[in-house]
């Protein structure tokens, strides 16, 4: 529709130098990223990753050694995987950090007020409806081709899960808890960080796990744009009908899924774990 072509070029031409000062800034935050983790010795990366593992699952040995293994085997099947995963791993980390940003901050708002709530479900109901094909469009309208759009429809595609599971923690804290801590005299505020969010922590930790596995399944969608990454590996390949090359490159993003999933899942488990002994004390 024309109407649409038209809205979208004034948009461009009124506000064209804040959608540029947003591309510079997440473009920088990118770069500078990527550069460290790249220049950053292999098998530095992998001990790094290792430690984070060790410590999310709650120093489970099994869970590290299997992270550990994963990381290394990315970077084992083809040298140049290794850059390409690093690649993708920055635009991920980048999306996810605008998640956290801008997602429990609404979901806290929708917990707490019940008209705000109701106005913004339809709204996270037509983001996970909406094909993930479609957030492309505004994005290159506004932004062009390159990175900086694919972390736009990254952070838009999984941004909703985070915001419920926010919600939905925050809401499921008892009533009793609640009750105690206004006994007590606490603020608004003091409930909110000194109660609620501690108790909601694993729900949370849901819901950037569900964030992270959805951002990640924007990689190769992502890269019809310019993105480069193991997207772009998977793309090429089915291109040029190399299946070998678009086969290596799905395994790599698998194996980059599971050590991403498995890091933040065990974090949450870990989490209830630790909630556990707590409950049985106030029982």
């Amino acid at each position: 529709m024309k109407w649409i072509n038209i809205g979208f070029k004034k948009l461009n031409e009124t506000y064209g130098f804040i959608f540029e000062a947003i591309n510079n800034f997440l473009l920088a935050m990118l770069m500078a990223l990527k550069n460290f983790l790249i220049l950053a010795p292999w098998p530095a990366v992998v001990l790094g990753v290792t430690v984070i593992a060790y410590f999310a699952s709650g120093r489970k040995i099994r869970t590290t050694v299997f992270v550990g293994f994963c990381t290394f085997f990315i970077g084992f099947l083809h040298p140049i995987f290794w850059q390409k995963a690093i690649e993708t791993t920055a635009i991920m980390l980048i999306s996810i950090f605008l998640c956290l940003i801008f997602g429990m901050p609404v979901g806290i708002l929708m917990s707490r007020a019940e008209r705000i709530r109701n106005k913004i479900l339809p709204v996270l109901d037509l983001m996970q409806t909406i094909p993930a094909f479609v957030y492309l469009i505004p994005g290159i309208m506004l932004f062009g081709l390159g990175a900086v759009p694919a972390i736009i429809a990254t952070f838009i595609y999984a941004v909703p899960p985070l915001v419920r599971l926010t919600d939905l923690g925050i809401r499921l804290v008892d009533k009793e808890v609640i009750e105690a801590a206004d006994a007590f005299g606490a603020s608004k505020k003091q409930k909110l960080w000194g109660v609620q969010m501690p108790l909601a922590l694993p729900n949370i930790m849901q819901g950037i796990n569900q964030c992270t596995m959805m951002a990640l399944s924007m990689v190769v969608i992502a890269s019809m744009i310019g993105t480069r990454g193991l997207g772009d590996e998977v793309l090429l390949g089915l291109q040029q009908l190399n299946v070998g090359r678009a086969a290596e490159a799905g395994i790599a993003i698998v194996l980059l899924a599971i050590v991403l999933d498995r890091i933040t899942q065990s974090y949450g488990e870990t989490l209830q774990e630790r909630r556990a002994p707590e409950k049985k004390k106030g029982k």
